[in-house]
């Protein structure tokens, strides 16, 4: 650092200040200092480049799991786009906490990334303001929102999680409950699509529901059935907000002797792999995780590029229910 102040006639603490913190000095010092520390090879080529553009080739992506399987979907995508250009994907885990997220958004925007891609629509207020001052492209995935930060690509869960119970009662299921773990903003619009299902066909009904704050899993989706069945042992079919959840609950139907699909109904979320492969299958809604890491990527590069369609900004990638042996009553 010594050398590039020397070659730039300033101070070590200017080029420090002006290496993390580009703003806060004159553009052409910060110039004149890009170009010393190419020549002197101080900092690899990549951050040099991106101290002279105000911009590196890194695109950052904030999820809230790097273990959970509808995640590592959506990664899959992003990694098959990216592959071939001149930018890196560099993860950040929120960890479902906005805290987290928030002080993420600050680590990110402080290293001039190309574009950011965050899961969700639920910001902090400051996480908001601070990525739509950003100047890079943002892209929000998961869900859909009346007022995008700046591009988005997702669904509505409330819409697919109302489809998805409609299709129990149509099967025939009278008594349907909602099992729910995590209960973060996607699995409460989740509970509120079957909520307006069940108040829609009775508006007298009461709903049937258990949920909890902890992890998801397959363990868990099974002890909730239990309970669930304990309390309100009239239930014919469950809900459940994602797969783990329905998996465990047929397993704890199948230990307590019910036939699934004519004595119980069981409905999961997002349709892994599993759903498909469980016996009996289990009927889920399909969401489309990969397509959208995949056009998420596409939408930031041609904005990065300097594309910019306002009708490509938001992108609806629906779902699709996928009815299986779960939901046939015979």
């Amino acid at each position: 650092m010594a050398d590039v102040a020397r070659e730039v006639g300033a101070s070590t603490i200017t080029v420090s200040r002006a290496l993390r913190r580009p703003e806060m000095v004159s553009e052409g010092l910060r110039q004149r200092i890009a170009v010393a520390v190419e020549e002197l090879g101080y900092l690899p080529d990549p951050a040099a480049r991106a101290l002279a553009s105000r911009r590196s080739n890194v695109i950052g992506v904030l999820i809230p799991s790097v273990t959970n399987n509808v995640f590592a979907d959506v990664l899959a995508g992003l990694y098959d786009t990216v592959g071939g250009t001149a930018y890196n994907v560099q993860l950040g885990n929120t960890r479902y906490d906005t805290q987290v997220e928030e002080d993420l958004v600050r680590i990110f925007l402080s290293q001039r990334p190309a574009g950011l891609i965050v899961a969700g629509v639920d910001q902090s207020p400051a996480s908001r303001r601070l990525l739509q001052q950003a100047e890079c492209p943002v892209v929000q995935i998961m869900e859909l929102a009346r007022d995008p930060i700046d591009m988005l690509v997702g669904f509505s869960h409330r819409d697919a999680a109302r489809a998805a119970t409609e299709h129990l009662l149509d099967r025939g299921y009278r008594v349907p409950a909602f099992i729910g773990a995590r209960m973060d903003p996607r699995s409460e619009r989740r509970r509120a699509g079957f909520c307006d299902a069940i108040r829609a066909a009775d508006p007298r009904a009461r709903i049937r529901e258990l949920t909890t704050n902890e992890p998801s899993s397959v363990r868990l989706g099974g002890a909730l059935f239990d309970r669930l069945r304990a309390d309100a042992p009239e239930i014919d079919a469950v809900f459940c907000n994602n797969d783990d959840l329905a998996l465990g609950a047929q397993f704890a139907a199948q230990r307590a002797g019910l036939r699934i699909g004519p004595d119980i109904g069981i409905c999961g979320f997002n349709d892994l792999e599993v759903m498909s492969a469980a016996h009996p299958a289990i009927t889920s809604v399909r969401t489309f995780r990969r397509e959208m890491g995949e056009i998420a990527l596409q939408r930031l590069l041609a904005r990065i590029e300097g594309a910019d369609d306002p009708s490509e900004a938001v992108v609806d990638l629906s779902w699709r229910l996928e009815p299986r042996s779960s939901t046939d009553r015979g």
